[in-house]
């Protein structure tokens, strides 16, 4: 008995419309750094190795999740050892053109009464069964930012305590309302991989009014 090509049509379109539309995504993993391939140096060690495994593994298993971090236009650091043995931390210097696709989406925040705007790029992990998980690097590292906050996408885990919490608050709040710029309007779990994302938090709440500090706990994990 032959199948009716609508029907097998009509399923193909359900299940393209399901792994696409962001209304399906309702997980968002945010994480400091994500090591989704060694020519985007924007991660460190173990912490970005495991999280770019996990969203690689959600791929794999068709599990609908989104994950957000920050672009470090300039890596961690480029190890050189001089002639007496000593360390030295070189800037690792990338183009994110050559690796990600930048999205025409801007969002913004308010750092020290400035507004800081911030854009974002997409890369996508395609598993094993061709199910795509995206993945946002944010950046305000262009020119409609303030010349000290175009910084706070150069480096990952540099800088004095200022300069951490200001990225903390691009990767939780910014990353929160790209989300929503984005249509991710349906998450229903929020991971943030260690505390990097704590403001989520503040911003979760500042969606709903201040008022259920409860769902907010429930939501994230």
């Amino acid at each position: 008995m032959n199948q009716d090509p609508r029907r097998a049509t009509l399923g193909k379109t359900l299940m393209d419309i399901w792994a696409n539309d962001p209304y399906f995504r309702s997980i968002a993993y945010f994480s400091m750094e994500i090591g989704v391939d060694p020519k985007i140096p924007t991660y460190a060690g173990g912490l970005g190795i495991l999280a770019g495994d996990l969203l690689k593994s959600a791929a794999d298993l068709n599990i609908p999740i989104v994950g957000v971090t920050l672009l470090y236009r300039k890596g961690y650091f480029k190890q050189k050892i001089d002639k007496d043995g000593v360390q030295h931390e070189l800037p690792e210097t990338w183009y994110p053109e050559e690796r990600l696709h930048l999205l025409p989406n801007e969002v913004s925040i308010t750092i020290e009464n400035r507004t800081v705007k911030i854009r974002a790029w997409e890369y996508t992990i395609i598993g094993a069964t061709g199910y795509r998980v995206p993945v946002y690097f944010l950046d305000t590292d262009y020119e409609a930012n303030h010349p000290e906050d175009r910084k706070l996408s150069w480096y990952l885990y540099r800088g004095d305590l200022r300069y951490r919490l200001c990225q903390e608050l691009v990767l939780g709040v910014g990353g929160l309302r790209m989300l929503r710029d984005l249509r991710y309007n349906n998450i229903k779990t929020f991971h943030l991989n260690e505390g990097h994302a704590a403001f989520i938090t503040l911003e979760l709440l500042r969606e709903q009014g201040y008022e259920d500090y409860n769902k907010i706990r429930e939501k994230c994990v």
